[in-house]
């Protein structure tokens, strides 16, 4: 039976179940993932036995091990539950469908289920305020979390991101108000039918999954018919009344248009912004957004519009704004001085790139700009290596590495240098990735970002101490 086939009889078995509290242990394979971690997490909490596997250690992974959930690393049967009648295994999409494991939970009569399918199940009677889109959600959705803790409201909160402010990627509430990161990654958000949600982008991406933009905003459609009450969306997308029965506001980073959208924006020298917020009730004057760049001040009109139409108090939003320190790896700072700033960014997509850069070159007026892209998954590069180097091509310097695989097989004839050969900005160079930090020691550095949603992360903290060394040497 084709991988497709064993995942299609698995949605009809489990379509509507509801029966979590029938099992005892709850295993996670990919149980490292941003996704998968949050509700292992949960399910910790609640006081189910949980365990996993994952390919490789990660911070995260060591973090999910120190809570006392047991991980391995390597694919093996034995480490599995043996009563498959009191185990519920949970797996990601992006594991192979002819991993060991999972072949054997298959085959041995367990209760299988994606990871999207769990967290429907969790939301199911709950109040879900969910967050959507090809880029932004995973600020927007952290930031409408901190919104409701700090506002005293609470909530519980799955987030694709560790939020700064709690370290961690799950909050959980003694309320039945859930925040929810959308992704649209194998329809995963199709799960889902929550009573408030945005969608901040619907660009062509997954395009493994969707195969084109049309189906891609098909998916993003039905997810807008699934929202029961109010459907907030970024100015300019394509949804209407004919998609949704939900009622429909509009918002935009400073576009009189929309319902929500900044006005009297200004910044300080450092890219954190003060601005007057716009809504359909009135004017929050003299709000500042915690973290910088302008691209999460639109990330802030859409949390805050949730919230508004929850029911938080704009004294509470307009607090809450200004306390909020960010997601690590989204527009995350490790270094800011006037001769040297550092930045790390999960940007992957054309468009979230683009958006970056343009937020860095209006924080950082006049400097030096230089990207290094470690390019995630064959299929997207081949599906947009154009868009990739007409958005790198604006940098000053682009330092291009090599393909991070995650899920795929090498395509033939795909490889960073379709980007790079397209690239038209004034220096480039493709490097391997283990050579990286090598050609670092002698490249100057004025304004430094790393993009990429692979393991360019684990550059963050050498990078990071490399330019300080280089500080402290002047």
């Amino acid at each position: 039976m084709t991988a497709q086939c064993l995942e299609e009889r698995e949605d009809r078995q489990n379509r509507n179940y509801n029966d979590m509290d029938k099992y005892r242990d709850i295993y996670f394979i990919g149980i490292g993932g941003i996704g998968m971690s949050a509700i292992a997490r949960y399910c910790l909490a609640k006081g189910y036995r949980v365990s996993g596997y994952d390919r490789t250690p990660s911070e995260l992974t060591r973090q999910l091990e120190s809570e006392g959930i047991a991980v391995h690393y390597e694919d093996n049967t034995d480490f599995i539950p043996k009563d498959p009648g009191s185990t519920m295994v949970v797996y990601t999409p992006a594991i192979p469908h002819d991993m060991e494991e999972l072949e054997y939970v298959r085959e041995h009569g367990y209760k299988v289920v994606k990871r999207s399918r769990i967290l429907g199940e969790i939301s199911a009677g709950q109040r879900c305020l969910a967050v959507a889109g090809t880029h932004g959600k995973t600020t927007t959705s952290t930031l409408l979390a901190h919104i409701f803790r700090s506002s005293g409201e609470g909530c519980s909160a799955f987030l694709g991101g560790i939020s700064k402010n709690y370290d961690t990627n799950l909050l959980i509430g003694n309320n039945d108000i859930i925040v929810a990161e959308a992704d649209e990654f194998d329809r995963s958000f199709l799960q889902l039918h929550p009573e408030i949600a945005v969608i901040t982008a619907m660009d062509a991406d997954h395009l493994d999954i969707y195969s084109d933009i049309e189906h891609v905003r098909a998916a993003f459609r039905e997810f807008a018919s699934q929202v029961s009450g109010t459907l907030i969306i970024k100015l300019g997308l394509d949804i209407t009344t004919e998609d949704t029965g939900a009622k429909i506001l509009r918002y935009s980073y400073n576009n009189p248009e929309a319902d929500y959208y900044a006005s009297e924006l200004e910044h300080d020298m450092c890219g954190y912004f003060t601005f007057t917020l716009n809504t359909p009730s009135g004017k929050i004057e003299d709000c500042r957004c915690g973290i910088p760049g302008w691209v999460n001040v639109e990330n802030s009109i859409a949390a805050a519009a949730v919230a508004l139409t929850y029911g938080i108090t704009p004294e509470k939003i307009k607090e809450a704004l200004a306390s909020f320190q960010g997601v690590k790896r989204r527009f995350d700072i490790h270094l800011n001085t006037a001769s040297c700033s550092y930045i790390d960014d999960y940007a992957h997509h054309p468009a979230e790139i683009a958006t970056a850069i343009s937020s860095i070159r209006e924080m950082f007026p006049g400097r030096r700009l230089t990207a290094v892209f470690q390019p995630h998954l064959y299929t997207r590069t081949r599906d947009f290596a154009e868009e990739f180097a007409q958005a790198l091509s604006s940098v000053d310097k682009l330092i291009l590495l090599d393909i991070y695989p995650a899920r795929e097989e090498p395509i033939p004839g795909v490889s960073s240098e379709m980007i790079f050969d397209k690239v038209s900005g004034p220096e480039k160079v493709l490097i391997a990735r283990d050579r990286l930090m090598d050609f670092l020691e002698n490249e100057p550095v004025d304004v430094l970002v790393t993009f990429g949603a692979g393991d360019i992360d684990r550059f963050t903290r050498p990078i990071t101490e490399l330019l300080e060394e280089r500080i402290g040497k002047k």
